[in-house]
């Protein structure tokens, strides 16, 4: 018996880019849940100006997670 040099190592051949773009997905889709439920917080807001009010949550959780947590706190690099 003779050991194959071409042994599928799923590791290895995963594209590491999916692990990015899946934990895009989740933060984006974390901070839109979280920046509903703070923008239906407010009444008697415009329809525009609660529409600014959820993006810039959006946005800041999404900042958040992005510099201040993942960046500062876990020390993963934002792009490698």
């Amino acid at each position: 018996m003779g050991v194959h040099s071409n042994v599928h190592i799923p590791r290895e051949s995963f594209p590491n880019w999916i692990w990015y773009a899946a934990e895009f997905f989740i933060v984006l889709a974390v901070s839109m849940l979280a920046s509903r439920e703070v923008a239906d917080s407010f009444e008697g807001l415009a329809p525009d100006v609660q529409n600014y009010v959820f993006m810039g949550t959006v946005g800041c959780i999404f900042l958040a997670w992005y510099i201040g947590i993942r960046g500062m706190i876990l020390g993963k690099k934002i792009l490698r």
